[in-house]
């Protein structure tokens, strides 16, 4: 008896020390992947001019000359980061820390989310990797929860990237959207990529800031899989000026579930990284 006590405290201890070592894989795959397409993605040219926004409607025209984007650098990548945001997963309160990287050419997207469960690491990461999404969770750094593919996330993922183009404006002037003004104010893009078609409504203050974007193009999945079409917004608020770029640093995601509003994701330091 004393001796499979003893056996228990030491593959426990073992355990908690495991758990607390930096190294993680899903962490580290999170990297290799950034550093693989930040290493071979080729550096735009240039600063943004004037000419650059004259295709686009009246409303985000304003939005990017306002935010201060004239005259900076021309990006090819955006690395946003998050810290300590309140988070709802399958009902569950928690707490995490979100880094994700957006890429231009090709249009990719991955992200990794870093927080708990009861005590347990748990770990998410998010991939658009050509055209198709995926969403893998895995508990205690070693045991896959759940690993998901499918077109409607594909689709989602897309949609995602969408509506974080005003934050990337490289992205923004890309061809492959099409920007159609509803009124003075709201403003419908649609993004083609990869055999997909993707739409959302962008809504602006009159002073230039972006209030919203909301789509009926996302999916929310389930743990076993299975997803359900719900209308979805991005919201965006607390505009402050860093290094002379005005950006929202308050963003928030809502499921608009028939039962009510449903704010999964809530943060209020955003951090933006471009190279």
């Amino acid at each position: 008896m004393i001796l499979t006590l003893v056996v228990i405290a030491i593959l426990v201890g073992a355990t908690l020390t495991f758990f607390h070592l930096p190294y993680s894989k899903t962490k580290s795959k999170f990297h290799l992947l950034a550093e693989e397409r930040l290493s071979t993605s080729s550096p735009l040219e240039g600063v943004f001019t004037a000419s650059d926004w004259e295709s686009l409607p009246p409303s985000v025209r304003t939005y990017f000359e306002s935010s201060g984007f004239t005259g900076q650098p021309k990006m090819s990548s955006m690395k946003a980061e998050f810290r300590d945001v309140p988070f709802l997963l399958s009902g569950k309160s928690l707490t995490i820390d979100y880094t994700q990287y957006n890429f231009l050419q090709p249009i990719e997207r991955i992200a990794w989310i870093d927080t708990s469960l009861a005590g347990v690491p748990f770990e998410g990461l998010d991939t658009f990797l050509a055209g198709k999404g995926g969403m893998k969770g895995v508990l205690g750094k070693l045991f896959p929860l759940f690993d998901q593919h499918s077109q409607e996330l594909d689709q989602a993922s897309l949609v995602t990237y969408l509506s974080e183009v005003l934050l990337f404006p490289s992205a923004a002037l890309e061809s492959g959207i099409v920007w159609n003004p509803i009124d003075d104010t709201q403003v419908k893009a649609t993004l083609s990529a990869y055999g997909l078609s993707v739409s959302g409504w962008f809504q602006f203050r009159e002073g230039g800031e972006s209030v919203s974007f909301t789509t009926d193009d996302r999916y929310v999945v389930e743990s076993d899989g299975t997803s359900r079409q719900v209308r979805w917004s991005a919201l965006m608020d607390n505009f402050k000026v860093v290094d002379g770029i005005r950006q929202p640093t308050r963003m928030r995601a809502v499921w608009h579930e028939k039962s009510g509003d449903v704010v999964y994701f809530d943060s209020d330091n955003l951090t933006l990284h471009y190279r």
